[in-house]
């Protein structure tokens, strides 16, 4: 190993263990694992979910509340994957699907979107400090118009005022859920 490996392999390792904490948000949430949830973030982070804007404890009981309530079962998958590391700080912005089958009907539902993460690395751990969630589709079962997450999720564009262009990743504290 040379010097000139070092930076690249630092690089490797840090978008590996972004990529693994995404990965256990997502099993976490399925398996209402709330220590593996937690773990995907700093204990000061805020998460804009839509229905839900605050921090991280309040997230938690949220999401599974609302996956207990509505869903048997569920399945979240992350998909595209850019991660732009500026030294202890990382944006990402992650595609996902998320498949329930859900208690009442359309029994059978797949909602795609994305993650929009501002993470930093402190004390040697990457975690969470902003994440924004945009809805793309809800499908066609719930959203024929394809409008629905426009009511309660942060907008998405298909230009560079899209929050995956905000340079630090903020929460607009007006959307904090009270």
């Amino acid at each position: 190993m040379t010097d000139a490996a070092d930076p690249i392999l630092r690089s490797l390792k840090d978008r590996q263990e972004i990529l693994d904490c995404l990965h256990r948000y997502c099993r976490g949430v399925d398996r209402f694992d709330r220590e593996a949830v937690r773990s995907a973030y700093h204990a000061d982070a805020i998460d804009d979910h839509g229905e839900y804007v605050g921090d991280v404890e309040g997230f938690i009981d949220w999401a599974f509340n609302y996956h207990q309530q509505h869903q048997l079962r569920t399945l979240h998958c992350i998909h595209n994957h850019l991660c732009e590391l500026d030294g202890d700080t990382a944006h990402a912005e992650t595609y996902f699907t998320f498949h329930s089958v859900n208690r009442e009907a359309p029994h059978q539902a797949i909602t795609s979107g994305r993650y929009i993460d501002r993470f930093e690395r402190r004390d040697g751990r990457w975690g969470i400090v902003r994440r924004i969630c945009v809805i793309n589709s809800f499908g066609a079962s719930f959203d024929p118009e394809g409008q629905a997450g426009d009511a309660t999720f942060h907008p998405t564009s298909r230009d560079t005022s899209d929050p995956a262009y905000m340079r630090p990743l903020e929460i607009d504290p007006a959307r904090l859920s009270k």
